[in-house]
């Protein structure tokens, strides 16, 4: 159109550093970050803190455009920092994975090409075994440099290793930000989970971070000058962008190191949390807390919570504690949260236990993502909204990844017919909302019925001997496969694998109901995923013996 320029007036590469600069003038003295009884920083503080880290990297280690630097720490300040400074000083942030072993950690630090390593201090031994690994193959390592515990003021005797306030002393104020030059310039990259395969490198971009960052705040209904509890492991998704999220609302983030439910009842109790997030497991674990470790809420605290469906009797149990639970869906590949089951009014009349169903659904995209769809894979066709057909979820839209570090093909077939392709199963119900079924690796096919695991755990779920429980495909000579269930009783529960089977008889098709029942405690990932990969080999080991009725381990 005639007298339309596009110039550096109105044309600024958007970024969530922004969100800092501003917090900084406008909630200049609130605090930004508290962390156990010693650390307490303000918006300023937290600023100016990042800008001299920044001025360090770039000064003292010629940290330059696209350079990548890794940082291996839990929910502290220094980590929410990071989230900062590196990007301000033109670089990429690697989020590593605190479970990961040296092995896996050497791999990611070789895979991404690091040059630095931030280390918490409680993980230093898993940071040296990793570059003991890599000086074997190469002689070009990244440098380690020490986070010690700031809440304690103390500094472990490592006089060979660089320290993190050292570091940041060394810089200045005057540092010139380093913005990035087009908003697509990648900020972070995030390795997957490996819930289902191997670990990929998700490369995200300033303006995916920036948009999820805004698009985080207003489905977790997030006024100005919150307080947020990270119980989301701050490596994972960026903490879902909730920390980028945050900068932009000025709030407090209260870090916490360990997560258990007397840790989290205590520190919503005295810092007047109003929000918080996790995964449905760490769900289950508040609401099974001890009448010991409970400590009355002081008001309403918004959850946010997604990596898997919450069992609806889990989202019932956190109402009743007083929580407000808000269900979001989305995976490394999309920012964290890319789907939400929005609240409508005409709902709240209905029974507590529907709700419940209701909020367990994943819902439809935020104002962030452009399209969400469920698809036949094949066809590329969506699925009718009969809450029946099943299809695989697929996102499009501007806060999906750029794509896997160095995986031509891995990018190109997530991106199959223009569309990413989640890998994830679900339905759409009569008002288009979306619920998960299954992984498509996870779907059951037991004599030609498909049988979903979500909805199996669900029901097991609603068992009041169960606090945990994970269902995965048995191999079976006649049907194919067959549900086999690993369940973790609560305390002072005794039962055996009939009278679980017998409850699911009773509460589904029979097809649908476990075989098999083992009981132990259940891997997980970091991020309190349960890992059904295990899961599938310990079902593999068991044998294909059982193909005449039920059975009890």
């Amino acid at each position: 159109m005639e007298g339309t320029i596009r110039c550096s007036a109105n044309y600024v590469p958007l970024t969530p550093i922004s969100f800092l600069e501003r917090s900084a003038v406008v909630y200049r003295e609130r605090l930004s970050l508290v962390y156990g009884d010693h650390v307490k920083f303000t918006w300023q503080q937290t600023r100016d803190r990042s800008v001299k880290l920044a001025s360090s990297l770039v000064t003292r280690f010629q940290i330059s455009h696209g350079d990548v630097v890794a940082v291996l720490a839990p929910n502290i300040p220094e980590m929410y920092e990071l989230h900062f400074a590196v990007p301000m000083a033109g670089s990429v942030l690697c989020n590593l994975n605190i479970r990961h072993p040296s092995k896996m950690v050497s791999t990611l630090l070789k895979h991404s090409n690091a040059k630095l390593i931030f280390v918490d201090y409680e993980f230093v031994h898993i940071a040296k075994g990793a570059i003991e690994i890599i000086s074997r193959s190469t002689s070009s390592v990244p440098q380690l440099i020490l986070i010690s515990d700031s809440s304690k003021l103390s500094v472990p005797p490592t006089p060979d290793i660089l320290d993190y306030e050292s570091l940041l002393e060394m810089g200045s104020l005057d540092f010139e930000i380093r913005r990035p030059k087009d908003e697509c310039d990648p900020i972070a990259v995030n390795y997957t989970s490996g819930t289902t395969s191997s670990p990929k490198g998700v490369v995200c971009n300033h303006r995916g971070a920036y948009l999820n960052s805004l698009a985080v705040v207003l489905l977790n209904e997030m006024p100005s000058m919150p307080v947020h509890l990270w119980v989301v492991p701050m490596f994972h998704c960026n903490g879902w962008c909730m920390i980028w999220g945050m900068a932009a609302q000025g709030g407090t983030n209260v870090c916490l190191r360990k997560v258990t439910a007397k840790g989290i009842f205590e520190s919503i109790s005295r810092h007047k949390v109003t929000h918080m997030g996790g995964a449905p497991t760490i769900l289950n674990m508040i609401v099974n807390a001890p009448a010991s470790e409970r400590i009355p809420l002081p008001g309403k605290v918004v959850v946010k919570t997604g990596g898997a469906p919450p069992p609806s009797q889990v989202v019932f149990s956190m109402e009743k504690l007083g929580f407000d639970v808000y269900h979001s869906y989305g995976l490394t590949e999309t920012y964290g949260p890319g789907i939400v089951c929005t609240w409508k009014p005409e709902w709240d009349s209905l029974p507590l236990e529907t709700r419940a169903k209701i909020k367990s659904r994943q819902g439809l995209n935020h104002i962030g993502m452009e399209e969400v769809d469920v698809k036949d894979p094949v066809t590329m066709k969506s699925v009718p909204w009969d809450a029946k057909t099943m299809g695989e979820v697929m996102f499009r839209g501007n806060t999906v990844m750029n794509g896997y570090l160095k995986d031509t093909k891995a990018t190109q077939d997530a991106f199959k017919d223009g569309w990413f392709r989640s890998g994830d199963l679900g339905v759409r119900h009569s008002d288009g909302y979306i619920e998960l079924k299954d992984r498509s690796k996870d779907i059951i096919i037991s004599g030609g019925e498909n049988i979903s695991t979500i909805e199996v755990e669900s029901v097991l779920f609603r068992h009041q001997a169960v606090l945990e429980a994970a269902v995965v495909g048995r191999p079976d000579d006649h049907w194919g496969e067959t549900p086999c269930a690993f369940v973790k009783l609560k305390e002072g529960y005794k039962l055996d694998g009939d009278d679980i089977i017998a409850y699911c008889r009773d509460n589904l098709p029979h097809y649908m109901a476990p075989r098999t029942v083992v009981f132990e405690e259940l891997p997980k990932t970091s991020t309190g995923k349960i890992q059904k990969f295990v899961l599938r080999e310990k079902a593999k080991a068991l044998g294909n013996d059982l193909a005449k009725g039920k059975s009890k381990l």
